[in-house]
């Protein structure tokens, strides 16, 4: 198996992206990981002796965040994202791991891998941590607006995904929405509600946004707008929680001394909170597998990331979604 890692990609590039791709290296010596970057900011983190199943292929350009992603894609073909798709469109890399921008990286799987067939448009997932452990959404920002039809996609894609990625039997797919009962919300929900009904899938109906904590659904569709949001909103509550919390045990002795007590609970929440426990996620219907990762990513993402195209190879994935398509 061969992982091509977009070594520019990402806030913390190169070093942590290599410090990641390093420990994925000697956790999986049999796995051949193929940084892909710019050769003179790379072996500054690559001293010593290299791990036999690490290669560097030089990239010369990076595409920045900044940047129009598929104008930078069409300009740039020597960018890193670019170089690290071909490889996986010419067969030789089975999967590729970035924390590049997300708008580039979807750009490149489109115009270099192409979509499944069947599949309209692509979906982006993520994990998210619940009561209840990991529990995928989707899309949480390919597609700003999506039809009923794209919604019953997603929905497939992601029971495919948490069943055999997740390791979650029958996922109950829920559709996210302002109120439970059936019949509820715009346009887009009801008319995606009947579809999802007959799909061939575990549908448990409409949930809401207080649900999602919970774990009361494995999987969440909802169009990209509404994912997007409800993340960051995730992200920034879980990021504000741990902040507030850590200045209120701390801010006297007799306080300090009783955090001693619950520090044990307090890491296991820190570890069922951490996003990096997850590492990355495939974009959903191309053909080809392209795990996105956090832009913030460091070493132990990186290595999680890797892990996961490790997982979508194994499990052959992108046919399973092929063969599911027609029924």
């Amino acid at each position: 198996m061969k992982i091509a890692v977009d070594a520019m990609g990402g806030d913390y590039a190169p070093e942590e992206i290599i410090k990641g791709t390093l420990m994925a290296a000697e956790k999986n010596p049999d796995v051949q990981l193929i940084l892909v970057g710019q050769k003179e900011r790379m072996l500054p983190f690559l001293t010593g002796t290299r791990p036999k199943n690490i290669s560097l292929i030089e990239a010369t350009e990076v595409i920045e965040m900044n940047e129009h992603p598929a104008n930078a894609v069409r300009k740039k073909k020597d960018a890193t994202i670019v170089v690290a798709t071909r490889l996986v469109k010419q067969g030789e890399a089975d999967a590729l791991v970035s924390a590049g921008s997300t708008g580039a990286q979807m750009a490149a799987a489109l115009l270099g891998l192409g979509r499944i067939k069947g599949i309209e448009r692509p979906a982006i997932p993520t994990v998210l941590p619940t009561l209840e452990g990991g529990k995928l959404i989707l899309d949480v920002g390919a597609n700003p607006d999506a039809t009923p039809e794209q919604l019953c996609q997603y929905a497939l894609m992601g029971s495919i995904y948490a069943a055999r990625i997740l390791g979650i039997p029958n996922p109950r797919v829920g559709l996210l929405n302002v109120g439970s009962e059936e019949g509820k919300g715009n346009e887009l929900t009801q008319r995606a509600y009947p579809l999802l009904k007959e799909a061939p899938i575990n549908f448990i109906g409409n949930i809401e946004g207080r649900d999602v904590p919970y774990g009361r659904a494995d999987v969440v569709v909802c169009e990209g707008f509404v994912g997007n949001i409800l993340l960051k909103w995730g992200e920034g509550l879980a990021e504000l929680f741990v902040q507030v919390l850590k200045e209120k045990i701390t801010s006297n002795m007799i306080r300090k001394l009783g955090a001693l007590a619950v520090k044990p609970g307090l890491n296991e929440f820190a570890q069922m909170v951490d996003s990096a426990e997850y590492g990355g996620s495939p974009l959903l219907g191309v053909n080809g597998i392209s795990i996105i990762c956090h832009g913030s990513s460091k070493t132990k993402a990186i290595f999680n990331a890797i892990r996961v195209a490790q997982e979508c190879v194994q499990t052959r994935f992108i046919e399973q979604i092929r063969d599911e398509l027609p029924k």
